[in-house]
Protein backbone atom coordinates (compact mmCIF):
# COMPACT_ATOMS: atom_id res chain seq x y z
CA UNK A 1 0.00 0.00 0.00
CA UNK A 2 2.68 2.18 1.35
CA UNK A 3 3.45 4.75 3.71
CA UNK A 4 1.71 7.47 4.43
CA UNK A 5 4.06 10.73 5.17
CA UNK A 6 4.30 14.42 6.52
CA UNK A 7 6.52 16.70 5.66
CA UNK A 8 7.62 19.81 7.01
CA UNK A 9 9.63 22.81 5.44
CA UNK A 10 8.33 21.81 1.81
CA UNK A 11 8.96 25.61 1.05
CA UNK A 12 12.35 25.12 1.96
CA UNK A 13 15.26 23.88 -0.23
CA UNK A 14 15.73 20.67 1.90
CA UNK A 15 11.97 20.13 2.72
CA UNK A 16 10.92 20.81 -1.23
CA UNK A 17 14.10 18.27 -2.36
CA UNK A 18 13.01 15.45 0.03
CA UNK A 19 8.90 16.30 -0.89
CA UNK A 20 10.03 16.20 -4.65
CA UNK A 21 11.68 12.19 -4.11
CA UNK A 22 8.51 11.57 -1.97
CA UNK A 23 6.57 12.56 -4.71
CA UNK A 24 7.87 10.00 -7.18
CA UNK A 25 9.00 7.00 -5.28
CA UNK A 26 6.61 4.09 -5.32
CA UNK A 27 7.35 2.89 -1.42
CA UNK A 28 4.54 6.28 -0.20
CA UNK A 29 1.04 6.79 -0.95
CA UNK A 30 -0.13 9.78 0.48
CA UNK A 31 1.87 12.63 1.86
CA UNK A 32 0.84 16.05 3.44
CA UNK A 33 2.63 19.07 3.28
CA UNK A 34 2.28 21.11 6.63
CA UNK A 35 3.72 24.58 5.92
CA UNK A 36 3.01 28.55 6.38
CA UNK A 37 2.66 28.95 2.44
CA UNK A 38 1.41 26.60 -0.28
CA UNK A 39 4.86 24.41 -1.56
CA UNK A 40 3.53 25.15 -5.43
CA UNK A 41 3.03 21.77 -6.35
CA UNK A 42 0.28 19.67 -7.38
CA UNK A 43 -0.06 15.68 -7.67
CA UNK A 44 -2.02 13.06 -6.90
CA UNK A 45 -0.30 12.01 -3.35
CA UNK A 46 -0.32 15.24 -2.05
CA UNK A 47 -2.65 17.33 0.43
CA UNK A 48 -1.47 20.70 2.01
CA UNK A 49 -2.21 22.18 5.64
CA UNK A 50 -1.67 25.74 5.80
CA UNK A 51 -0.34 26.58 9.64
CA UNK A 52 0.86 29.93 10.59
CA UNK A 53 2.38 28.70 13.54
CA UNK A 54 2.98 25.03 14.40
CA UNK A 55 3.04 26.48 18.33
CA UNK A 56 -0.77 26.93 17.66
CA UNK A 57 -1.69 23.41 16.45
CA UNK A 58 -4.01 21.51 18.84
CA UNK A 59 -3.09 18.20 20.60
CA UNK A 60 -6.40 16.76 18.81
CA UNK A 61 -5.84 18.21 15.22
CA UNK A 62 -7.48 15.46 12.99
CA UNK A 63 -5.74 16.99 9.96
CA UNK A 64 -2.69 15.00 10.95
CA UNK A 65 -4.03 11.56 11.87
CA UNK A 66 -3.31 8.57 10.21
CA UNK A 67 0.22 8.85 9.16
CA UNK A 68 3.10 6.56 9.28
CA UNK A 69 6.47 9.06 9.12
CA UNK A 70 6.96 12.74 9.88
CA UNK A 71 9.84 14.10 7.79
CA UNK A 72 10.33 17.59 10.02
CA UNK A 73 13.01 19.67 7.51
CA UNK A 74 11.47 23.01 8.61
CA UNK A 75 14.15 25.18 9.59
CA UNK A 76 15.68 28.88 9.91
CA UNK A 77 19.21 30.23 9.55
CA UNK A 78 20.62 31.49 13.15
CA UNK A 79 22.76 34.48 11.48
CA UNK A 80 21.30 37.43 13.03
CA UNK A 81 19.18 35.76 15.52
CA UNK A 82 19.64 36.11 19.05
CA UNK A 83 19.53 32.52 21.46
CA UNK A 84 16.30 33.13 22.95
CA UNK A 85 14.56 33.66 19.74
CA UNK A 86 16.23 31.21 18.01
CA UNK A 87 15.38 28.55 20.51
CA UNK A 88 11.77 29.36 20.43
CA UNK A 89 11.61 28.83 16.74
CA UNK A 90 14.16 25.67 16.47
CA UNK A 91 13.53 23.86 20.02
CA UNK A 92 10.14 25.15 21.40
CA UNK A 93 8.00 24.74 17.92
CA UNK A 94 9.70 21.79 16.78
CA UNK A 95 9.04 20.24 20.30
CA UNK A 96 5.25 20.88 20.27
CA UNK A 97 5.21 19.43 16.74
CA UNK A 98 6.24 16.60 18.19
CA UNK A 99 3.77 16.12 20.70
CA UNK A 100 1.02 16.29 18.37
CA UNK A 101 2.63 13.91 16.07
CA UNK A 102 2.94 11.33 18.93
CA UNK A 103 -0.90 12.12 20.53
CA UNK A 104 -2.26 11.56 16.94
CA UNK A 105 -0.14 8.28 15.74
CA UNK A 106 1.43 7.27 18.76
CA UNK A 107 3.67 4.66 16.02
CA UNK A 108 4.78 7.45 14.18
CA UNK A 109 8.40 7.34 12.72
CA UNK A 110 10.07 11.08 13.11
CA UNK A 111 12.80 12.33 11.13
CA UNK A 112 14.11 15.76 11.97
CA UNK A 113 16.79 17.19 9.98
CA UNK A 114 19.11 18.97 11.72
CA UNK A 115 22.95 19.64 10.29
CA UNK A 116 26.51 18.70 10.65
CA UNK A 117 27.88 19.94 13.66
CA UNK A 118 24.94 19.51 15.62
CA UNK A 119 26.42 19.70 19.40
CA UNK A 120 24.48 16.75 21.35
CA UNK A 121 26.00 18.04 24.62
CA UNK A 122 24.58 21.28 24.18
CA UNK A 123 27.20 23.07 25.92
CA UNK A 124 29.72 24.25 23.01
CA UNK A 125 30.78 27.56 21.67
CA UNK A 126 28.26 27.32 19.12
CA UNK A 127 24.73 28.48 19.89
CA UNK A 128 23.14 27.33 16.73
CA UNK A 129 24.74 23.79 17.33
CA UNK A 130 23.83 23.68 20.89
CA UNK A 131 19.93 24.43 20.48
CA UNK A 132 19.81 21.64 17.28
CA UNK A 133 21.46 19.74 20.13
CA UNK A 134 19.03 19.88 22.89
CA UNK A 135 16.60 19.66 20.00
CA UNK A 136 17.31 16.38 19.28
CA UNK A 137 18.29 15.28 22.45
CA UNK A 138 14.58 15.96 22.98
CA UNK A 139 13.17 14.30 20.00
CA UNK A 140 15.52 11.35 21.29
CA UNK A 141 13.75 11.30 24.06
CA UNK A 142 10.00 12.15 23.56
CA UNK A 143 9.01 8.02 23.33
CA UNK A 144 8.77 7.71 19.58
CA UNK A 145 8.67 4.18 18.93
CA UNK A 146 11.50 4.96 16.00
CA UNK A 147 12.97 8.52 16.05
CA UNK A 148 16.31 9.46 13.69
CA UNK A 149 18.46 12.55 13.54
CA UNK A 150 19.89 13.19 10.27
CA UNK A 151 22.94 15.88 9.86
CA UNK A 152 23.50 16.54 6.50
CA UNK A 153 26.11 18.84 5.08
CA UNK A 154 26.18 20.55 1.91
CA UNK A 155 23.35 19.22 -0.46
CA UNK A 156 22.84 19.32 -4.24
CA UNK A 157 19.01 20.12 -5.37
CA UNK A 158 16.81 18.00 -6.76
CA UNK A 159 16.32 19.16 -10.47
CA UNK A 160 13.28 21.15 -10.96
CA UNK A 161 13.44 22.62 -7.62
CA UNK A 162 11.52 26.34 -7.44
CA UNK A 163 13.44 26.81 -3.62
CA UNK A 164 17.02 27.09 -2.96
CA UNK A 165 19.52 28.77 -0.92
CA UNK A 166 20.41 31.95 -2.25
CA UNK A 167 24.11 31.05 -2.01
CA UNK A 168 23.47 27.63 -3.45
CA UNK A 169 23.18 29.73 -6.69
CA UNK A 170 26.42 30.29 -6.67
CA UNK A 171 27.84 27.38 -5.26
CA UNK A 172 26.45 24.45 -6.58
CA UNK A 173 29.31 24.29 -8.89
CA UNK A 174 30.71 22.86 -5.99
CA UNK A 175 29.63 19.80 -5.65
CA UNK A 176 31.18 17.82 -7.86
CA UNK A 177 34.29 19.10 -6.16
CA UNK A 178 33.86 17.92 -2.72
CA UNK A 179 32.33 14.67 -3.94
CA UNK A 180 35.76 14.13 -5.35
CA UNK A 181 37.97 15.46 -2.41
CA UNK A 182 35.26 15.20 0.69
CA UNK A 183 33.05 12.08 -0.28
CA UNK A 184 31.69 12.35 3.37
CA UNK A 185 30.71 15.68 3.55
CA UNK A 186 28.29 15.89 0.49
CA UNK A 187 24.73 14.45 -0.39
CA UNK A 188 22.01 15.37 -2.79
CA UNK A 189 18.47 15.47 -2.08
CA UNK A 190 17.40 12.95 -3.88
CA UNK A 191 19.43 10.60 -1.45
CA UNK A 192 18.15 12.44 1.78
CA UNK A 193 14.89 12.29 0.83
CA UNK A 194 15.54 8.43 -0.07
CA UNK A 195 17.28 7.74 3.17
CA UNK A 196 14.37 8.92 5.02
CA UNK A 197 12.24 6.84 3.19
CA UNK A 198 14.43 3.79 3.72
CA UNK A 199 14.62 4.37 7.42
CA UNK A 200 10.74 3.92 8.11
CA UNK A 201 10.62 1.16 5.40
CA UNK A 202 14.00 -0.87 6.50
CA UNK A 203 14.75 0.81 10.04
CA UNK A 204 18.59 2.02 10.75
CA UNK A 205 20.58 0.92 13.70
CA UNK A 206 21.47 4.47 14.02
CA UNK A 207 19.56 7.05 15.89
CA UNK A 208 22.01 9.94 14.63
CA UNK A 209 22.76 9.81 11.00
CA UNK A 210 25.82 11.96 9.75
CA UNK A 211 26.16 12.39 5.53
CA UNK A 212 28.10 9.14 5.37
CA UNK A 213 25.30 7.29 6.95
CA UNK A 214 22.74 9.17 5.20
CA UNK A 215 24.73 8.24 1.62
CA UNK A 216 24.91 4.66 2.43
CA UNK A 217 21.14 4.09 3.81
CA UNK A 218 20.26 5.98 0.66
CA UNK A 219 21.34 3.08 -1.22
CA UNK A 220 19.91 -0.05 0.98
Amino acid sequence: MGIRIIITGTTGMVGEGVLLECLQSPQVAAVLSVSRRPAGKTHPKLKEYLVPDFRELQMDDEMLKGYDACFFCAGISSIGIKEDQYRTITYDTTMHFARVMLRQNPQITFIYVSGRGTDSSEKGRSMWARVKGKTENGLLAAGFSNAFMFRPAFMKAVPGQQFTLRAYRYLSWLYPVLKAIAPDSVSTLQQVGRAMINAVTKGSLQQVLEVKDINALSER
